[in-house]
């Protein structure tokens, strides 16, 4: 647990990059997943990996941005 006398340092910028690189990755093969499963028929499947896509989408853009 930290206290609020302690100061927040912005990541690095490269560090920033590399951890959005790997959400875009692991982003992509959600995406993959949810587009498989929507032509296999298999509709739930297809929601959770699209989900799955957006979430980690926004994590990696708010790590990226954010820092």
């Amino acid at each position: 647990m930290t206290g609020p006398g302690i100061p927040h340092e912005r990541r690095p910028l490269v560090e920033r990059i590399g951890m959005a690189a790997v959400a875009a990755v692991l982003a992509t093969l959600f995406g993959g997943v949810a587009v498989a499963a929507w032509l296999g028929g298999e509709m739930f499947l297809a929601v959770m990996g699209a989900i799955g896509c957006l979430m980690t989408a926004w994590v990696g853009a708010l790590t990226l941005f954010r820092g």
